[in-house]
């Protein structure tokens, strides 16, 4: 017969530390969400960091450009060539080499007009930087609407919405941007006015929308016309959940992987389509900086100061390959299977 004794020696200690083997095994076991495993995965990602803390610092120059012309005591505007002496030579162009770089003029002057390249360029991040984001939010919203009704209601909304997006991706776009875009400003303001500023930056942003959002949707409706006929939406249907419940409740999580990838990877080709614009001399007037207009002037005058065009053209280039980067590392965080 077993003493009680040893009883409680056999079964006390052994349970009690297989309960605590167990609650110290379930304690190391933590589940996470899918935005705490992609946050996880990106966060892994060097280049991913590196590419969003550039991308970052290009916004925060943006929002902070009145307050960085103010602690540097320029303004993009004024024509600091013209109006000082000893500045500008007879034909227009620094005197001082590296165009015209110095301790009160940080990145030169621009050639002809003497105005600082250093605010003409943080101001000019800030034009297009902000009509981008607004592009991009604005043809991401047409097109996921759009591209989600053409993919569930199917029929002939779906036949009709098709045609419109092959339509417009059969343009040329930057050549209709170059047309529409003087054909929008006289068909909001009359012959006999002078269009204002904010006018033009209207019209870029309506033409870069309608001829933007057809990409997205067309993805878009291909995501839905695949996960339609999943079984979970066809439970859905069943149980009797309308389209608003099934669209907002089943498809959408499984479609915001997509469209956060794509609207990554379109701000940077608004940002370079903008800037085209000022280029072609139908972007924003010549009051406003602007990138493209900086890359108008510096193709004209690089034969005598290249410096000019150094800047915003590295700028640009950094921008552009942060951004790009930072849409690949945030695609292989949502989707680490197409993980290049």
């Amino acid at each position: 017969m077993t003493s009680p004794s040893s009883t409680a020696t056999e079964n006390g200690p052994d349970a009690g530390g297989s309960e605590a083997a167990a609650t110290g095994s379930a304690a190391t076991i933590v589940g996470r969400s899918p935005g705490q495993l992609m946050w996880r995965r990106f966060r892994r990602d060097r280049t991913g960091v590196i590419a969003a803390i550039v991308v970052l610092a290009f916004i925060l120059i943006a929002l902070l450009a009145p307050v960085i012309s103010w602690a540097y005591g320029k303004n993009p505007n004024d024509y600091y060539g013209l109006n000082q002496p000893g500045l500008l030579n007879e034909y227009g162009y620094p005197i001082l080499p590296n165009g015209g770089i110095s301790g009160d003029f940080w990145f030169g002057l621009e050639p002809l007009v003497g105005r600082d390249v250093l605010t003409q360029l943080i101001y000019g991040i800030r034009t297009s930087i902000t009509i981008a984001l607004i592009v991009t939010v604005l043809s991401t919203v047409i097109g996921v609407t759009l591209g989600i009704t053409s993919g569930y209601v199917g029929g002939k909304v779906d036949y009709a919405i098709g045609r419109v997006i092959d339509t417009l991706l059969s343009f040329p776009s930057q050549l209709f941007l170059i047309v529409l875009v003087p054909v929008v400003d006289a068909a909001l303001v009359l012959p006999t006015q002078e269009p204002p500023t904010w006018l033009r930056f209207v019209s870029i942003c309506i033409v870069l929308t309608v001829l933007g959002w057809a990409t997205t949707a067309r993805l878009l409706r291909a995501q839905v016309l695949s996960l339609r006929e999943r079984e979970f939406i066809e439970s859905a249907r069943v149980t009797g959940a309308s389209p608003a419940r099934i669209i907002f409740k089943e498809l959408m999580p499984n479609l915001w992987t997509p469209i956060i990838i794509q609207a990554t990877l379109a701000l940077p080709l608004y940002v370079g389509a903008e800037a085209g614009l000022g280029f072609l001399g139908v972007g924003m007037p010549e009051t406003i900086p602007d990138w493209g207009r900086m890359f108008q002037v510096g193709s004209n005058v690089y034969h005598s100061d290249v410096t000019y065009l150094l800047f915003p053209g590295v700028s640009m280039l950094i921008f552009v390959i942060a951004f790009n980067l930072l849409g690949d590392s945030i695609r292989d965080a949502f989707d680490p299977k197409a993980k290049r």
